[in-house]
Formats: structure tokens, sequence, C-alpha cells
């Protein structure tokens, strides 16, 4: 399987997931810089934490613009795994490919450390290697981790089951403790929390190694069974 790692001017965590998929995972992968034309050598699409241009304005509300962006919608759209991480996730909020909204901590402080995640869907393509309700141990690094989305909006994630990850004790004020969701379709994921930080015990924890596992996982079930 081969992956994208987008870098935006301004990102930071690029070769952290770089180093999550190439020397944990096993898999070839690429940075692929703002301004590409075409993602359509790659089989997933990582948009890895920063703070793309400065996050001026909002997080993630320059970014969208960037030309890359529409190749990651058309990847979106193909079906095509798509994993946003912090800014990442702000990203895809900013883009439509994911409802609702990031706003500042309810501490209005910059919050980094590790927290307990709980998985509530385990039936994705990004969580098929965990357990349902699943308690699993993954680095937060944020100022904007603050997820809302109105009642309505709400009310869709939950009876589509899209809240894939909560918070155990939410560090944020995250709405009904969200940490991470997914589309409708079920391939595009967005998340606060870092697994590419957690893929190897002497970086503390490998919980974050299973989301990677998962994907190509899936994307193996699918192209054996498409043979």
């Amino acid at each position: 399987m081969k992956f994208a790692v987008i870098v935006f001017p301004g990102s930071n965590c690029d070769i952290d997931m770089y180093h999550a998929i190439k020397d944990e995972l096993g898999e070839e992968v690429e940075y692929v810089w703002h301004t590409a034309e075409s993602l359509d050598e790659y089989d997933g699409i990582l948009l890895p934490g920063g703070f793309s241009y400065g996050d001026y304005l909002r997080t993630g509300a320059i970014a969208r613009f960037s030309n890359v962006m529409k190749e990651v919608r058309k990847a979106a759209e193909a079906g095509k795994p798509i994993l946003g991480v912090c800014n990442g996730f702000q990203i895809l909020l900013e883009a439509g490919l994911l409802p609702g909204a990031m706003k500042r901590n309810e501490s209005l402080k910059f919050i980094c450390r590790p927290v307990k995640l709980k998985v509530e869907n385990n039936t994705t393509m990004f969580s098929n290697v965990y357990e349902k309700d699943e308690v699993i141990m993954i680095p937060i690094a944020h100022g904007e981790g603050n997820y809302y989305c109105d009642e309505e909006t709400l009310a869709k994630l939950k009876e589509n089951n899209q809240i894939v990850f909560t918070y155990e004790s939410n560090p944020n004020g995250s709405l009904v403790d969200i940490a991470g969701i997914i589309n409708e379709k079920g391939n595009v994921l967005g998340m606060m929390p870092h697994p590419e930080r957690a893929v190897d015990e002497l970086l503390g924890g490998a919980d974050g190694l299973k989301l990677f596992q998962s994907i190509v996982k899936q994307w193996r079930e699918s192209h054996v069974v498409n043979a």
C-alpha cells in the first residue's frame, strides 16, 4: 500500500507520520507538497498535524484552499482512506469533508499530554484491529481541539455510528467527548489525538499503530476480493 503525507507550509508532524508508515508499519510512503496536482498514484492520503499557514484566520482555513485539496476531495470521492490528524482534522472540517467545526480548548490553553481514548466504533477501515470499547492511550497536542456541531449534525453522527473515538476524560470541552469522527461513507477520519506518535513502545506506547494496521488490513482485503 502506498501512502501520501501531505505537507503544507507550517506542517510539523509530517515526519512523525512518515516514520509511522515507513519504519513501523513497513509500507511505502512519500511526502507530497501542497501544490501537487495529482494523488492518483497513492492508495491512502494522510494530512498531518502542525500549524498550516500559521493557523491564521482559523486553523485549517487557508490550507483548505491549497491546490492539493482538490485532489484530496477527489480521492475521498473515490473511496480511498483519508486520515486527518490534529491540524489535518481541522483542515478536513474547513474543507467540508467532515461535518462540524473546531473551537479553542475550553481552558484557552494549549494541551500536550497522553490521554485515554475509548474505541466507540471498531467496524471502520481505521479501527477494525481494535476491540469495541477498547481503551487506548494516545497523545494530544492542540490549542483548538474543542469539537462542535449543531444538534441535527450530532444526531446524524450518532445515528450513523460516525463517532469512532471519544475521550475517557475530556481535555478540551469537545462535544460529547468526541475525539475522532468519520464521514458517512466511512473512508475519511479526522481525529485530534496523534496516533503516529504512539506507534512504538520506545515512544511510550504503541496503541496508535493499530489504526494504521487497520487501514492496511481493509485495503488488502478489498483488493483480494476485487482481484
